[in-house]
């Protein structure tokens, strides 16, 4: 499967479990770490538990077995690692805290990418 439509997977997986917000970021000149990132919001811990659960069983179901969540503890923020995408999921408030899409909008050269 191409990762453009694993991309697209996950952005249906999140939207049809009633994720927020919903966006999308071009890592490839950017970080060697993974070709997207995308990040969206849940309502509450359990949202946020759920949709990475969901997300994960869903990708298994395409043949993704290695996927992973981190933050399982938290109530404010999963990470669910898609091999070449990364996944965060956050309570509101703590995603406009850290605010990743402003951190990873500006252009970087590609010799000075972040590993």
């Amino acid at each position: 499967m191409e990762i453009i439509d694993i991309k697209k997977n996950i952005e249906k997986i999140l939207d049809n479990n009633k994720a927020h917000n919903i966006s999308s970021i071009n890592l490839k000149n950017k970080s060697y770490i993974a070709d997207y990132m995308i990040i969206a919001s849940g309502r509450s811990s359990r949202h946020l538990q759920s949709l990475s659960e969901i997300l994960v069983a869903e990708l298994k179901k395409l043949g993704m077995n290695n996927c992973r969540i981190e933050g399982r503890e938290s109530n404010d923020w999963k990470l669910v690692d898609a091999q070449d995408i990364i996944v965060h999921i956050f309570h509101p408030e703590k995603r406009e805290f850290y605010d990743l899409e402003k951190m990873w909008s500006e252009e970087i050269p590609k010799e000075k990418a972040m590993i």
